[in-house]
């Protein structure tokens, strides 16, 4: 029996060295963590449990069965973050560059299986070289496996995925099906087809950082949420994220007991400026409605006219979507659209209250935005809010312009409690151009039309700009005074707590996409 333990001591020291010592080496040199050490940094101290230790690669062809390795280059299993109970898998580029085999795969889908069953968030460390080509359509057909799972798996367990070096061709479909990508700055980088099959098919010449690193992915396409310096940020920032989110779409958020003294927040007093037409910080907004420093921004270096993110009110976790007059004047265009629309989405998945903070003057206008398809990409938007139905809160702070009104979670659409800020402002278009067309004739005939149309503005926004014709007909709930917003969200989603909405019977809706 002695030989036998010894024998299996030497199978797990075996599997724990990966690709080797000198593999390991290099893998540090680049200043990145092993898949192992990324797996012990990321989970509670001594929670890991290892599954598919032993597992070994079956591929004989191009003499591969003379290279075997415990574990065939990706580490799986379960453990706990904080006590809460999650699956894991993370990719070991010092086995074969982590490529994926069919047995890497199915360790994957083993794992993935049981976060499904056992309702636990899934998180997937990925470092790979992409498929192992020796295998051929075996490991294409692995990909597959995972992607099917990734799909059963959306809106019933969080999904979140950090790239921490290659992800390329195939293997990038699986993060973007997750709900969250996180990447590490300078050290990964993802793409469909990489620099040299760019340079071949179109002649540009590009490197991988400027084709798919982490900061194109975070400001230019969109498909990173979050960037790190380093893996470990990387792994503090999956931790952080994942203390706002449920185990599944059965609970809710865990809520933090908080003692709260006074909820009237002074700070927001004054933040509205005088002028119309001059921007502010939509932070500054949502720092003083939250909990204290507990606001954590998606996507926030794409579509910055729109801020979504996550914080707490009282406690509990909420989404939030807000309008940012800083950029763009805080306009909807296609990025933003898509953005806000996409982190409705999961927070209604999931069941996450969600708070609109709007100062939108309209939808961006031009021939880019017209032709790339601003129409249905803000519909995207409208739909997405429109669908959700948890706990929906507006607060309207200043401009409530034309289509974007109805947008940006108005009663019409189904939002539970809306209300406005003295300064805000709710009408078709803005005075000066409302101005101009209904009184075009009177303008253009009076002795001074520049005086006219100040006139005539004025008059305007005395009658249209300001949020009491909307709550005259019931559209706004209330007007409250900016520095009691916190007190009165805290208890309109107390009261929102045990919402239900009885959904029409349908196999999905049709988004459009």
């Amino acid at each position: 029996m002695e030989n036998k333990i010894q024998a299996l001591n030497d199978k797990i020291a075996l599997a724990k060295l990966g690709g080797g010592e000198k593999r390991i080496a290099t893998q540090h040199s680049k200043k990145k963590l092993t898949a192992r050490e990324r797996v012990e940094y990321l989970l509670d101290e001594g929670s890991f449990e290892e599954t598919g230790m032993l597992v070994t690669h079956r591929t004989t062809d191009f003499g591969m069965d003379k290279e075997t390795y415990y574990g065939d280059g990706v580490i799986t299993g379960y453990g706990t973050i904080n006590g809460r109970a999650v699956c894991i898998f993370a990719q070991d580029f010092t086995v074969f560059g982590g490529a994926l085999s069919e047995t890497h795969a199915e360790k994957i889908c083993k794992v993935m299986d049981m976060a499904i069953k056992t309702g636990v968030p899934m998180i997937g460390l990925n470092d790979s070289g992409g498929a192992r080509i020796q295998e051929g359509v075996r490991s294409l057909g692995g990909y597959a496996d995972i992607f099917f799972r990734n799909v059963q798996s959306s809106g019933v367990i969080p999904q979140i995925s950090a790239i921490m070096g290659p992800c390329a061709g195939g293997a990038v479909y699986s993060p973007a099906m997750t709900d969250f990508t996180m990447m590490v700055e300078n050290t990964s980088y993802m793409f469909v087809t990489g620099p040299n099959v760019v340079k071949t098919v179109t002649n540009e010449t590009v490197t991988s950082e400027e084709l798919g690193g982490a900061s194109t992915h975070s400001t230019k396409s969109g498909v990173a949420h979050i960037t790190s310096a380093n893996d470990v940020q990387c792994l503090e920032d999956i931790k952080s994220l994942l203390s706002y989110l449920p185990q599944n779409n059965r609970e809710t958020t865990p809520k933090l007991e908080v003692d709260f003294k006074d909820e009237i927040r002074e700070s927001l007093i004054g933040i509205i400026p005088e002028n119309a037409n001059k921007p502010y910080d939509m932070h500054k907004v949502i720092q003083g409605i939250i909990d204290e420093d507990s606001f954590y921004e998606i996507h926030k270096d794409f579509a910055e006219n729109i801020i979504v993110g996550f914080a707490r009110l009282g406690g509990r976790s909420i989404g939030i979507v807000a309008n940012q007059p800083q950029h763009l004047a805080g306009v909807l265009d296609v990025n933003s659209s898509v953005k806000a629309a996409r982190f409705t989405r999961f927070c209604d998945c999931f069941n996450i209250p969600l708070l609109v903070l709007v100062d939108v003057p309209g939808f961006l206008p031009g021939t880019n935005q017209e032709w790339n398809g601003i129409i249905v990409h803000g519909a995207k938007l409208l739909y997405a809010l429109s669908e959700a139905t948890v706990p929906r809160i507006t607060v309207i702070t200043r401009k409530a312009y034309g289509g974007a009104y109805d947008v940006m979670n108005s009663k019409h659409i189904g939002a539970d409690m809306n209300f406005a800020w003295p300064s805000a402002e709710i009408a078709v278009m803005g005075a000066k151009g409302a101005s101009e067309i209904i009184f075009k004739k009177e303008i253009s005939e009076a002795p001074d039309p520049a005086a006219k149309l100040l006139e005539k503005e004025a008059e305007y926004a005395e009658k249209f700009a300001n949020p009491y014709r909307a709550a005259q007909r019931g559209f706004i709930d209330e007007v409250i005074l900016p520095e009691e917003t916190r007190r009165k969200l805290l208890k309109a989603f107390s009261m929102l707590e045990n919402k239900v909405v009885e959904a029409p019977k349908r196999k999905h809706g049709n988004i459009p996409l």
